[in-house]
């Protein structure tokens, strides 16, 4: 009853009807059969029935198991250094629940990055008339911080950073990758200015391109 049987139907059965593809697809499930019987005979002259669960030792103590059938488990105890700027780029939307508490102080972020996940922002964060327009600010791109992540909580909390602008745009997108992974993209400094060479125009003096390699 598991078992299905594909046959082919080309104009030939047209033309013999029905009934030859009925005979056709009987004539199949007959030899399927009596291939299956064989083997199960074939089977049975050990009089030993195996299942999936036969196979593989059985023991109740774990530590009596080889290692090939342990599988390796740890605890995170500490935390030493955050990799991750904690900032994400998304969206902002209202909580689905309108009667809730949380719905008149909070909003909710939505990343890109899927692996972050979902922060409450307060309300205060977001702009003046989001909550009486939000679908003004549903492809407005906003960086977010996480501050925090109860351990009773499905989504973290966190605060409104900037408004990027629209999606799509390469400005908007560029800034919100760069911010992620905390790149600094501001402007340089006078100090950092000055060491660069201030007698205009510069350049390279035979005695530099005599002994650098020139890849140019």
């Amino acid at each position: 009853p598991d078992v299905i049987i594909e046959a082919q139907f080309d104009d030939n059965d047209a033309e013999h009807g029905q009934d030859h593809l009925q005979d056709t697809l009987t004539d199949d499930i007959k030899k399927l059969s009596l291939d299956t019987s064989e083997k199960g005979k074939a089977a049975g002259v050990t009089g030993v029935h195996r299942t999936k669960q036969d196979d593989g030792p059985k023991v109740n103590d774990p530590r009596l198991l080889p290692d090939e059938f342990l599988q390796r488990t740890a605890k995170v105890v500490y935390i030493l250094e955050k990799k991750h700027s904690r900032a994400a780029t998304g969206f902002i939307k209202l909580l689905a629940d309108r009667n809730s508490e949380l719905f008149k102080r909070c909003a909710m972020f939505s990343p890109v990055d899927h692996r972050v996940p979902r922060v409450y922002v307060p309300l205060a964060d977001c702009p003046p008339d989001f909550v009486i327009k939000p679908e003004t600010y549903s492809q407005m791109l906003f960086i977010c911080r996480i501050v925090d992540w109860k351990e009773d909580s499905n989504f973290a909390s966190g605060q409104l950073c900037k408004s990027l602008g629209q999606a799509g745009e390469i400005e908007p997108e560029s800034e919100g990758i760069l911010t992620e992974y905390g790149v600094d993209f501001s402007d340089f400094s006078p100090e950092v200015l000055e060491c660069l060479p201030q007698n205009l125009p510069w350049v390279i003096s035979p005695g530099e391109l005599a002994k650098r390699r020139d890849l140019r």
